[in-house]
């Protein structure tokens, strides 16, 4: 029988040595006994994949070994027990349960003390209430009675130097201009005299630029009206008429828009009459720029109230404006479309889209720093009037 092997402990394979030559062979073993079962081996952790091995040198060729003698053959050996699997399972555990709510935390500390506020505005103080108007005269006191007679008393005081007379005695040579805004003349203010009448020229257009006239100026009041009332010369002494597309505008009345150009004896109805006063002092406007009256400086006479009328444009963008001090600033209607275009060459007169009145605005006192405008449409008339500031021509006592 052969040598008894040696106990089952299955080793771990080793490398592959190089092959050698070929050894003799050994008589074989008795059967071993078999092994116990060993204990479950843990899970290894996964290996890197290793790179690819070089391949290996070819080994010489061995020595061929001498046959040996053919052994006894033994007895079959006991197989020995199957090992149980190295495997341990993993079993996946039930979900916890939620934990408890936490306890409330600490409260945080006190915020810093805000800075102190800025002061408020302070109310404005009220403007000025406009000065009232002299109280009408009263009634002569009735004559007291006859004193008894007496000494002759001390010579009274010199009295006061009476008003001037009429205009007809004296010349100041301040002229005034009146304008009706209607086809019925104006009259002169009571204590002037009339010096003439005609019509209200507002401005020209000669080679397509404006020429402004100011209506507080007896320039504006042309005697005669025609289209086109210039004309015009060249340094070649040759002076032409009605050859060219030249235009005049005029105050007009209060006569409806017309559908079509006006021609002929139509014009009439639409022109604004004017006339040309002598006056013993200077006239001013004064504007209020909100709806109230603006009162008259002291020791000075209202002659009429009105609407600040402040500038103009028709054909392309020309037009003119009109001095703030001037009466003709002040005129008494207001209207969106105060004045007409009349086309000198074909003699028509019209309302024009391209023409546009200014009006100074009405300005509120108390906000006049403190807010931008609001832009705005006004389509109603009376509500164009509360926009439009109000305005008063005023002359010195004589």
């Amino acid at each position: 029988m052969g040598a008894p092997g040696p106990a089952g402990m299955k080793g771990l394979p080793g490398a592959p040595g190089i092959l050698g030559p070929p050894g003799f062979p050994g008589l074989r073993g008795d059967p071993g006994f078999s092994g116990e079962n060993g204990l479950p081996g843990l899970p290894g952790t996964k290996g890197f994949p290793g790179f690819p091995g070089n391949a290996g040198e070819m080994g010489e060729p061995g020595v061929k070994g001498v046959e040996g003698k053919t052994g006894l053959s033994g007895p079959p050996g006991e197989f020995g027990r199957k090992g149980s699997n190295g495997k341990i399972i993993l079993i996946k555990g039930d979900p916890g349960d939620s934990g408890t709510l936490g306890s409330p935390g600490v409260p945080g500390p006190c915020g810093k003390q805000g800075t102190k506020g800025f002061p408020g505005n302070q109310g404005r103080k009220g403007s000025k209430g406009l000065r009232g108007k002299p109280g009408l005269q009263g009634p002569p006191g009735v004559p007291g009675e006859p004193g008894a007679q007496g000494l002759q008393g001390p010579i009274g005081p010199v009295g006061q130097k009476g008003q001037p007379g009429s205009a007809s005695t004296w010349s100041s040579g301040f002229l005034l201009v009146l304008h009706s805004q209607s086809e019925t003349e104006p009259f002169c203010p009571e204590g002037m005299t009339r010096l003439w009448t005609g019509y209200s020229l507002l401005y020209f257009e000669g080679q397509e630029k404006a020429h402004n006239q100011d209506l507080g100026l007896a320039g504006s009041c042309l005697p005669v009206f025609s289209t086109m009332p210039f004309t015009y010369c060249n340094v070649n002494q040759v002076c032409y008429y009605a050859s060219r597309n030249d235009k005049s505008y005029w105050l007009s009345s209060a006569a409806p828009l017309p559908m079509m150009p006006l021609s002929d004896e139509e014009i009439e109805h639409y022109i604004s009459r004017c006339v040309v006063c002598e006056a013993p002092a200077q006239a001013v406007a004064v504007h209020s720029q909100d709806q109230s009256i603006p009162s008259c400086p002291p020791n000075w006479r209202s002659l009429w109230i009105g609407y600040s009328f402040l500038m103009h444009t028709g054909s392309g963008d020309q037009g003119g404006g009109q001095s703030l001090m001037s009466p003709g600033s002040c005129l008494e209607d207001f209207r969106s479309a105060p004045f007409i275009e009349c086309q000198g060459r074909q003699g028509t007169c019209h309302f024009f889209m391209n023409e546009y009145s200014f009006w100074l605005a009405t300005v509120n006192n108390d906000t006049q720093f403190l807010s931008s405008p609001i832009s705005g449409t006004i389509k109603d008339q009376q509500e164009q009037r509360r926009n439009i500031g109000r305005c008063q021509v005023c002359m010195k006592y004589a």
